[in-house]
Parts: C-alpha cells; sequence; structure tokens
C-alpha cells in the first residue's frame, strides 16, 4: 500500500469518525501528494512521496517557529501537530545514537578534518541513513563535529 493510499484510507476513517481537526490535515497531506503525482504526470514513487511528505513537515516547523516568533503560539500548536501527523507517514527515524556513530564513521572513513570536507562527509552519512534522518539535523551535527575536529587540529599545530 502506497503512503498515497494509506492518507486516504486514513482520511475515510477519519470522516466516518468525524474527526474535523484530523480530517482537514489529512486533506492538506493528500492534497499534497496529488499535486506531486499531478505534476509527474503519473503514480509517485515511494520515495517521491517521502520526498513530499518531508517537505510538507518541513513547511510546518517553519511555519510554527514563524508563529511563535510572532507571539501566536495557538497556531504554532496547529502546526506542529501536523507536522507530527505527517511524522506518522514517514519512514521510522534513526536515533540520535545511531546518527552520531554514523557521522563518526563517515568522518572517519572519508579522512575528513575541516568543515571543508563537510560535502563529502554529508554524502556518506545520506547514504547510509536515507530517509530515516533528517538533512538537516544530518548538516548540524556533521558540521559540529568538524568544527570540533579543526579546532583540535588547529591547537595541535
Amino acid at each position: 500500500m502506497t503512503i498515497t493510499e494509506r492518507v486516504q484510507q486514513d482520511l475515510t476513517s477519519a470522516a466516518k469518525a468525524r474527526d474535523q481537526q484530523r480530517l482537514s490535515m489529512l486533506r492538506l497531506i493528500l492534497d499534497a501528494l496529488k499535486k506531486e503525482a499531478k505534476e509527474s504526470r503519473g503514480d509517485l514513487a515511494e520515495s517521491d512521496e517521502i520526498a513530499v511528505l518531508k517537505r510538507e513537515r518541513k513547511r510546518r516547523i517553519e511555519a510554527a517557529e514563524a508563529y511563535r516568533k510572532g507571539g501566536r503560539e495557538e497556531a504554532a500548536e496547529r502546526e506542529d501537530r501536523e507536522a507530527g501527523l505527517i511524522d506518522e507517514y514517514l519512514p521510522e527515524q534513526i536515533s540520535e545514537e545511531d546518527l552520531e556513530a554514523a557521522v563518526a564513521a563517515a568522518i572517519s572513513e572519508t579522512g575528513a578534518s575541516s568543515p571543508r570536507e563537510m560535502g563529502k562527509v554529508m554524502s556518506s552519512v545520506m547514504k547510509k541513513v536515507g530517509d530515516r534522518a533528517d538533512g538537516k539535523q544530518v548538516s548540524d551535527l556533521v558540521r559540529s563535529r568538524l568544527a570540533t575536529a579543526g579546532d583540535g587540529a588547529l591547537s595541535e599545530s
């Protein structure tokens, strides 16, 4: 069963249960998936569906941050709930410990020692973790590891 089919099935269940909040959130997700399918002129592969969901999730998180900065906590909470709903359809995310281990292994494998080599470390990590990790989270972790590795190299000189 594709992600789109799961969303449609859950949408039907939410309509039968008269869960208006969940129903409206599922409609937004389904609309995004259908729009992408229409633009690509065919059915979406699972990786394409995941990419759409990740993009929609990122939008919700950014909107929640903007609402919080504007003092609109209620709207921010709605965006957080929508992001949480989208998470239900994404592959299970890698744990923080496993991600740190993957980053450490990639740094070791590539021999990277400075932030300038971030690209090859990111490439290696993303091949290993795939859709199970947020790119921004990986980027932040790689950047911090390489910055500390670079600092250590500078202090040894």
